[in-house]
C-alpha cells in the first residue's frame, strides 16, 4: 500500500471524527483557540512542546474513544454490560486527559497572563 493511501485513511478518519462527534469538534475548537492564545503570549519552545503534546493525547484519546465505541456498537449493538464498560472507560481516558489539560494549561497560560496585565 502506498503511503499516500495510507495518509488519505487517516484524513478520512479526521474528517468522519469531526463530522460525526460533537466531542471532538469541542476539542478541536478549544485546540485551536489555545493554540492562538499561545501565539499572542509568545510560548517559548517548551511551554510549545508541552501544549502540543498535551493537545495530541486528548485528540488521540478521543480518536481512540470513537474507534472503540464505533467497534463495541458494530459488534454488540444491544446494550450490555461489558460493552457499557468498555465505552465507559474510554470515556474516562478522555475525560481525565481533558482535566490534565485543563491543568496544564493554567500552569502554562496563568504566569504568562499574570505577567502580561502586570
Amino acid at each position: 500500500m502506498k503511503i499516500t493511501k495510507s495518509f488519505s485513511f487517516a484524513i478520512e478518519g479526521l474528517k468522519t471524527a469531526f463530522k460525526q462527534e460533537v466531542n471532538f469538534k469541542v476539542h478541536a475548537v478549544l485546540a485551536l483557540i489555545t493554540i492562538a492564545a499561545a501565539f499572542f503570549l509568545k510560548f517559548n519552545r517548551l511551554e510549545w512542546l508541552i501544549l502540543l503534546l498535551t493537545i495530541a493525547l486528548v485528540v488521540i484519546l478521543e480518536l481512540i474513544n470513537t474507534s472503540i465505541e464505533a467497534v463495541v456498537n458494530l459488534v454488540e449493538p444491544e446494550i450490555k454490560e461489558q460493552a457499557k464498560t468498555a465505552k465507559d472507560v474510554c470515556a474516562a481516558a478522555v475525560m481525565t486527559a481533558a482535566i490534565v489539560s485543563i491543568v496544564v494549561g493554567i500552569l502554562l497560560f496563568v504566569p504568562k497572563i499574570i505577567a502580561l496585565l502586570s
